[in-house]
């Protein structure tokens, strides 16, 4: 039966249709399913198949995107309260635009396939500061820092991704903050986010949040060897 659900779900997300994908979600848990069921049988595998149809096919529109990202995030929100343990937060991000660049969509997209994985984001917001992301990383205790760039002057900005690449390396903590960015610069120069001082990068919002949470992991890994 659930499988309908998820069935109904992923056509409501392809459609871009909010109120259909929230009637989905609501039935389940009139029909008595429990939300740990809903979130981990629904939620995630209709993000993790849209972003399998992103890897091998046509790029899915942004308001599709935007639509998965949005609604799997409010109904994460609405889930979680109701699982019968809480879950433990898998990690912590940090994400925001480059310093001068307002474009927030992508970033949006991102923290909303992140906040699905029930990874704790911290949204610093449009144009920030190299320094900025630092100091929330460490004081927050994140894993990870996002930055996104749409334009190729932010991403090789001297208040971008190399600054705060200089101040992990200053303050003594690359081993314990991964680098990931994304936007449009990246994807026409695939080595630019080696040149900025970057772990990884990823293409679109819904493989930029698989791409950040293996960077948890891999400095969760690290922290308990």
């Amino acid at each position: 039966m659930l499988d309908q659900f998820k069935k109904r779900y992923f056509e409501a997300i392809l459609d871009t249709s909010r109120e259909s994908a929230i009637e989905v979600i609501d039935s389940c848990t009139d029909e008595g399913y429990p939300p740990e069921a809903v979130m981990f049988e629904i939620l995630i595998p209709v993000l993790e198949e849209l972003s399998e149809i992103i890897r091998v096919g046509p790029d899915a529109t942004l308001s599709q995107l935007y639509v998965a990202s949005q609604i799997s995030s409010e109904m994460t929100d609405r889930l979680v309260p109701q699982f019968k343990n809480q879950p433990e937060v898998p990690g912590k991000i940090v994400i925001g635009c480059a310093f001068e660049d307002f474009h927030g969509l992508g970033k949006k997209i991102v923290g909303g396939c992140l906040r699905a994985k029930m990874m704790e984001v911290v949204d610093l917001g449009l144009s920030v500061p190299a320094v900025k992301y630092v100091e929330e990383a460490m004081d927050r205790q994140a894993q990870v820092i996002g930055i996104s760039s749409m334009m190729l002057h932010t991403a090789r900005g001297e208040n971008g991704p190399t600054k705060v690449r200089a101040l992990l390396r200053e303050k003594g903590v690359e081993d314990r903050i991964r680098v990931v960015v994304g936007g449009a610069p990246y994807r026409f120069h695939p080595t630019l986010y080696r040149e900025v001082g970057a772990d990884a990068w990823a293409d679109n919002g819904i493989s930029a949040a698989d791409v950040i949470v293996d960077m948890v992991k891999e400095v969760q890994g690290h922290e308990f060897n």
